[in-house]
């Protein structure tokens, strides 16, 4: 008998192990098949978002915002005025306890406006506490008071005339950014002597980096202050002649023994060379 055989026709069982096989190959492909992704995916900020700290509604024209660090002598200085002038117009029994964010009257106010004068205590030297940070209730200003109080144009006075408050060398000239004086070398003791008539507004040292330190103001624009003695001789609510000896040099609150002297127009620092004859 004869068997043929038909290679075509025989069949192989498949096994496990094959049939697994034959499925990851089959996933493989369709995982090709499948384009890349070519944009990042989209994310959804789901974080709270944080609250605006709203802006404080600037001041009035003749008022002024009190700021960390402030002291009233400094704000009066760079107002030119008198601290006790605005401690006077704004209620103030105490010069020291300003507090952050108090809206100050730095103008004088309306003739006709009815001012309140209390005592004022002296203000307490360097290391007393400048304004704090709690926050008070300030009044509303009122818009009719204030369009009075703040004439169209302001007053100038002539330029001021100055004599030289001190015998020496300029060592630092003056820099608004810088040094907003003038520097005069000296020797210890020397005369300190008024640049020009008027009224001592201020005479101690509350004020950081002046050490003992006099103010003078002479008009309604100018003001002159005269820093790092070694002691003062004139007081507050003194009025002096121009060459009269208010203080002796020296070197408080300095690294030398020299004058540090200001001109200070509208509460702004102005070159004293420019008024020294």
């Amino acid at each position: 008998m004869n068997v043929l055989h038909n290679s075509s026709q025989i069949r192989y069982p498949i096994g496990f192990g094959q049939t697994v096989l034959i499925a990851l190959v089959a996933l493989g492909l369709t995982a090709c098949s499948t384009p890349p992704r070519t944009k990042p995916a989209t994310i959804t900020d789901r974080s709270t978002p944080v609250a605006s700290v709203p802006a404080q509604e600037p001041v009035p024209p003749g008022f002024y915002r009190v700021k960390r660090g402030d002291t009233l002598i400094r704000i009066a200085l760079d107002n030119g005025q008198s601290y006790r002038d605005i401690a006077t117009w704004n209620n103030i029994t105490d010069p020291n306890l300003i507090e952050v964010d108090q809206v100050l009257r730095v103008k004088p106010p309306p003739s006709t406006a009815r001012v309140v004068t209390k005592p004022i205590e002296p203000i307490k030297p360097a290391d007393s506490k400048a304004s704090t940070d709690k926050k008070v209730a300030t009044k509303k200003v009122d818009e009719k008071e204030v369009a009075a109080a703040e004439p169209k144009v302001d007053a100038v006075d002539p330029p001021i005339k100055l004599s030289w408050p001190a015998k020496g060398k300029v060592v630092e000239e003056f820099n608004e950014a810088k040094n907003k004086g003038i520097d005069i070398a000296g020797k210890m003791g020397e005369p300190i002597q008024a640049a020009a008539d008027g009224k001592v507004v201020y005479a101690g040292n509350s004020l950081r980096g002046y050490g003992n330190l006099v103010i003078i103001k002479h008009d309604n624009t100018y003001l002159t202050a005269y820093a790092h003695n070694r002691t003062l001789v004139v007081k507050e609510g003194e009025n002096v002649r121009k060459g009269q000896r208010i203080a002796e040099m020296g070197d408080s609150d300095a690294n030398m023994v020299k004058l540090h002297f200001e001109v200070r127009m509208n509460g702004k620092p102005v070159n004293p060379m420019q008024y020294l004859q």
